[in-house]
């Protein structure tokens, strides 16, 4: 078959992306073809960049050419835009998707998530902000190594905008970063409310992927506030095996699918699953039980997008304030497979519901 651009497009209509269940074509994800005699290249722009999927796609499309166009010199540039539902509104008009962190009770690990998941986004490409939401137990401003900086802020348009620091790729806001470490924050609930729709609408978020949002434990007014100010792209639910935070996680799941906040769950993560010791890697230990974050997902049909493993690396790395995703090893490359876990259920949240309205609620 001749090489031409509309010949090239009908074998390239036989490749389907595996999450969107769609062929590159009909998506819009292949752009710049250009062609010369034998030879052709174009683009193929993934969902993201921490795209899962990227090798089995570009091996796909080979074979689509060599089999409906016959013998090519291919050049195919794997590229990437994130997806969105959100309409540019007035509030994070450059934010793309905003991913709501939460766990039903305190102690599961959640903020180590948050942080190393922010970094792992980063590390493929992405444009990635996370604000520590938990106003009374901030602890961002430990995991990255940053205790003892300030935000700047600048005029724009006659108002001051605070501007997020910056670590390891991610844009930062907390209210550990304006408060002194050792001093308790007592506030009332308004307050707190206060401080994050400040970190929301009064910082200079810039364009962003991801703009990740560390909740505190439970559900309480700061959820609330968050889903009444930005519509919320979707949440992930952290918790451990034990039977305790498993409650916990299913409250947190049934708060978002109320049916006046309809915040969908990306996914449930099981931190703690199992214990490895370092000078026994191979080995694992379910100390506070087996299974249990896969049965609650199972149950309520939500992914299980990720499991990591008890190890001392991680509290170490969190610490010292440089997450262990940055480091080489098992515990990083489980980080960095959670990443694209989460990139591809925002990607296919996006291709298949509507956008997530804010939340019209007097509670």
């Amino acid at each position: 078959m001749e090489l031409t651009k509309e010949n090239l497009l009908k074998a390239l209509s036989h490749v389907q992306d595996p999450d969107l269940k769609k062929d590159l074509v009909t998506l819009g994800m292949i752009q710049n073809i250009h062609i010369n005699e034998d030879k052709a290249a174009f683009d193929v722009v993934l969902t993201t960049p921490a795209c899962p999927m990227k090798e089995l796609i570009r091996k796909d499309c080979e074979e689509a050419v060599a089999k409906h166009v016959g013998e090519v010199q291919l050049t195919i540039n794997m590229t990437s835009n994130v997806t969105t539902q959100r309409d540019e509104g007035p509030v994070l008009p450059g934010v793309k998707n905003i991913i709501a962190i939460s766990s039903g009770k305190g102690g599961v690990g959640k903020s180590t998530i948050a942080s190393n998941l922010a970094v792992a986004l980063a590390k493929t490409g992405a444009d990635v902000g996370l604000i520590d939401a938990d106003i009374f137990g901030p602890s961002i401003p430990t995991m990255f190594n940053c205790e003892f900086e300030q935000p700047t802020i600048v005029q724009e348009d006659g108002k001051n905008k605070i501007v997020p620091l910056q670590q390891y790729g991610v844009k930062l806001l907390s209210i550990g970063f304006l408060t002194n470490s050792e001093d308790a924050v007592v506030w009332r609930g308004p307050m707190a409310s206060s401080a994050l729709k400040q970190f929301i609408s009064d910082a200079k978020w810039g364009d962003l992927d991801y703009l990740l949002i560390d909740l505190p434990p439970g559900t309480s007014d700061i959820h609330l506030t968050l889903v009444q100010s930005v519509p919320v792209t979707g949440a992930i639910v952290v918790t451990t095996p034990q039977k305790v935070a498993l409650a916990d996680a299913q409250k947190g799941i049934s708060m978002f699918r109320q049916k006046q906040i309809n915040v969908p769950i990306l996914g449930l993560i099981e931190n703690m699953a199992w214990f490895t010791p370092e000078e026994l890697p191979d080995n694992k230990y379910f100390i506070f039980g087996k299974d249990g974050g896969r049965n609650l997902a199972e149950k309520n049909g939500v992914e299980l997008i990720g499991e990591i493993p008890i190890v001392q690396s991680i509290r170490e790395s969190g610490d010292s304030g440089f997450p262990v995703v940055m480091k080489d090893g098992e515990v990083s490359a489980a980080f960095m497979k959670l990443a694209e876990r989460v990139a591809q259920q925002v990607a296919i949240r996006n291709a298949s519901m509507d956008e997530t309205k804010k939340v019209e609620m007097t509670v």
